[in-house]
C-alpha cells in the first residue's frame, strides 16, 4: 500500500513542475441552474445466450430508462450542487438475474431505483457524497446490460494541475445492475486512491489502489502511448497491470489450496491506417486465483485487453487476441463501424475449478453499430454483438450469444 501511495504522490510532484492547471472551473461557474443538465437515455436490449452442457438458455427483451440530472455549482469561492438519477427497467419478455430480480421461479416485471448526491467544488476540485456512478480501473460500475450499477459513498476528484487527475473515495454500498436495493452487494467498505497523468498528447500513465474490507487489496498501473507514423497512420501500445493481495480465503478453489495473491497483465498493439485498425494483444494471469472483480469494486473493474464475452481471466490463463476494426466513415458512411476478433486462451488450472489438467477456451467476436447522423433519428445507435465461445473449462461452458441494442439519448435541459 505504501509503495503505491508514494508512487502516485511522486507522479503528482513531477507533474507539479509543469504549468498549473487551466483557469479555475469554479471561478467560471454560471450558477446552479444555468450550468444544469437533464438527460434521458432510452435503451432497448435483447439478449440471447444459447448454452450447451445442460445449462439453461437466456432469452431476454427489455426497455430501460436512465434519467440523469446534474446541477451546476453555486457561484462563490466554494460552489454547491446536486446530482440525481432515476432508473426504470421494463421486462418485455424472458428475464435474467443481471437485469431483474427473481421471486421464486418468476422474474419481476419491472425494476426502478433513484439516487442523489450532494457536491461541492473549490477551484478544480470536486467533493461528492451520495449515490453515484463510478468509473475507475479499480472500481467501476457495470453498464453493459439494461441499467447501470451504482455505489454510495464519497469521491474527491481533483484536476488542479494540467494533465493530472487525482481521485480518492470511500464507499459503503454497492447496488448491482439487476437489483433496486441500495446495497444488495452487501459491501462493508472500499477505499480507492490514484490518478492519471497525460505527459503529452501521445503518452499517459495511471496508478490506482483499492482496499475492499475483508475481501482483497488491489493495485493497477497503465501506460498508453500513441506513436504517429504518418498523416493517417499511428501505432498505439496499451499496457494494463493488476496486482491483487490479501485475498480472503472464501476464494479458495476446489483444490483446497490457500490463496493470497493474483496478477493479471495485458499488452496490446494497435496499428491504425485510415479507416482500418489491426490489433494484436497478449494477456497473462498468475498467482493463487483467477483475476477477481465485482466483489464490491464493480462489474466493470477489469480494464484489460482480452475482456469480451469471456474475460480470459482464469487461474494461470494465457491468452492471445487478433482483431480488426473498420470505420465506414472513410467510405462515405459516417456512424457505421464493425469490429471482429479472435481470442484463444490456454494453460487454465482446471483443478482450481473442480476439473483436471489444463483447460482452454476460444472466442469469435463480431460487433456492428450504426449511429444516425441527422434527421428525426439523429444520435440513435443500433448495435448488434455476437460471441461464439468454446471451452473445456469446468468453470465455464460453450455459449452462442447475441446482444442487440437500440440506444437513444435525449437532452432535456
Amino acid at each position: 500500500m505504501k509503495v503505491m501511495k508514494w508512487s502516485v504522490i511522486a507522479m503528482a510532484v513531477a507533474a507539479g513542475t509543469s504549468q498549473l492547471a487551466f483557469a479555475s472551473a469554479q471561478s467560471e461557474s454560471k450558477g446552479f441552474v444555468d450550468d444544469a443538465s437533464l438527460d434521458l437515455l432510452l435503451r432497448n436490449t435483447y439478449w440471447n445466450r444459447d448454452h450447451n452442457n445442460g445449462n439453461d438458455d437466456v432469452d431476454t427483451w427489455a426497455q430501460g430508462f436512465i434519467l440523469t440530472f446534474e446541477s451546476g455549482f453555486t457561484q462563490g469561492p466554494v460552489g454547491f450542487g446536486v446530482d440525481a438519477f432515476g432508473l426504470l427497467g421494463l421486462r418485455l419478455d424472458g428475464g435474467q438475474g443481471d437485469m431483474f430480480p427473481q421471486d421464486g421461479d418468476k422474474w419481476a416485471d419491472d425494476l426502478s431505483q433513484a439516487g442523489a448526491a450532494v457536491k461541492a467544488r473549490f477551484s478544480n476540485t470536486v467533493l461528492k457524497y451520495g449515490d453515484q456512478f463510478v468509473s475507475l480501473p479499480v472500481m467501476a460500475g457495470d453498464d453493459s446490460r439494461l441499467l447501470p450499477q451504482s455505489f454510495t459513498g464519497t469521491m474527491i476528484t481533483s484536476s488542479e494541475i494540467e494533465g493530472l487527475e487525482l481521485n480518492a473515495g470511500h464507499f459503503t454500498a454497492d447496488s448491482p445492475m439487476g437489483s433496486a436495493a441500495r446495497d444488495d452487494g452487501e459491501l462493508k467498505s472500499i477505499d480507492v486512491f490514484g490518478g492519471t497523468y497525460a505527459f503529452n498528447d501521445n503518452l499517459s500513465a495511471s496508478l490506482y489502489f483499492s482496499d475492499i474490507e475483508d475481501t482483497y487489496d488491489k493495485k493497477y498501473a497503465n501506460v498508453n502511448y500513441v506513436m504517429p507514423l504518418a498523416e493517417d497512420q499511428s501505432l498505439t501500445f496499451d499496457f494494463n497491470y493488476y496486482k491483487t493481495d490479501d485475498i480472503d480465503q472464501r476464494f479458495v478453489g476446489s483444490d483446497g489450496a490457500p490463496v493470497d495473491d493474483n496478477t493479471i497483465w495485458s499488452l496490446s498493439a494497435k496499428y491504425a491506417i485510415g479507416a482500418h485498425a489491426f490489433i494484436l494483444a497478449h494477456q497473462r494471469v498468475s498467482g493463487d486465483t483467477g483475476y477477481l472483480y465485482d466483489e464490491g469494486d464493480g462489474g466493470g473493474a477489469i480494464w484489460v485487453a482480452n475482456s469480451f464475452l469471456s474475460d480470459f481471466n482464469f487461474k494461470d490463463e494465457r491468452s492471445w487476441q487478433a482483431s480488426y476494426e473498420l470505420d465506414f466513415s472513410g467510405y462515405g458512411v459516417p456512424g457505421l463501424a464493425w469490429k471482429t476478433a479472435y481470442l484463444r486462451g490456454d494453460n487454465i488450472d482446471a483443478a482450481y475449478y473442480g476439473g483436471e489438467g489444463e483447460a482452454t477456451e476460444r472466442e469469435i467476436f463480431n460487433q456492428v453499430s450504426y449511429t444516425f447522423q441527422n434527421g428525426a433519428a439523429k444520435d440513435l445507435t443500433l448495435r448488434a454483438r455476437n460471441s461464439i465461445l468454446r471451452t473445456n473449462n469446468p468453470a465455464w461452458n460453450d455459449v452462442n450469444e447475441w446482444r442487440l441494442y437500440a440506444i437513444y439519448p435525449l437532452n432535456i435541459l
